[in-house]
């Protein structure tokens, strides 16, 4: 299901004449790439799900096989489809072949899902770029992409909710006890330290 603000900007950007595109990558916990993107200017949506495995209708429950991952949609004449990718692999840990942060697990491995051959090209040269401004081996693979499942409702803008989560700090707001959990979970202190200005601001 579409978000309601998604869809409307998405109507509002058609009828202006926007060049529409969709990408979609891996970055670990899915809530936070969603946050990091959302304020991106140029995309239009973003919305969390699972691709990548072989396991039909998965869950959060069950996704095993799957990447928690995030479909962009985006106004290519604002931003384009390779500088998306070089700001997406500055908002992760690309060294990390384990995971991402506190998120250990194959579900939280980073990858480019590509859709034709020149998301593929664009994307593998964004990687070459951030493995030389690293002087080191990018683990971030480019995938084909396959089928996105759309996940749970609860999960969509889920560091914008506004209910009650119980924390190992105690009961929260929502939006509260995600910023906890990304603080506690180190993903800007350690994209900082990784990337230094480069770093994607969140």
């Amino acid at each position: 299901m579409w978000k309601l603000a998604g869809a409307l900007a998405l109507a509002l950007k058609g009828a202006a004449g926007a060049e529409v595109q969709k990408a979609v990558v891996a970055g670990g916990c899915f809530w936070c790439v969603e946050s990091d993107f959302e304020q991106v200017e140029g995309v239009l949506d973003v919305v969390s799900g699972y691709t990548g495995g072989s396991l039909e209708n998965p869950t959060y429950g069950n996704h095993e096989g799957h990447f928690e991952a995030v479909e962009i949609t985006f106004d290519s004449a604002v931003i384009s489809y390779d500088a998306l990718i070089a700001k997406f692999l500055r908002s992760v840990d690309v060294l990390d072949a384990g995971g991402q942060f506190c998120d250990r697990g194959d579900a939280y491995r980073t990858a480019i899902f590509v859709s034709d051959a020149a998301q593929r090209a664009a994307a593998e040269t964004a990687v070459a770029e951030a493995g030389t401004a690293l002087g080191a081996t990018v683990v971030t693979p480019v995938l084909e992409a396959g089928r996105f499942w759309i996940a749970e409702d609860y999960h969509q803008d889920y560091y914008k909710g506004t209910g009650i989560i119980l924390t190992r700090a105690g009961p929260k707001k929502q939006s509260n006890a995600y910023k906890f959990y990304r603080e506690s979970c180190g993903r800007d202190a350690r994209v900082k330290e990784l990337w230094g200005d480069q770093a994607l601001s969140h």
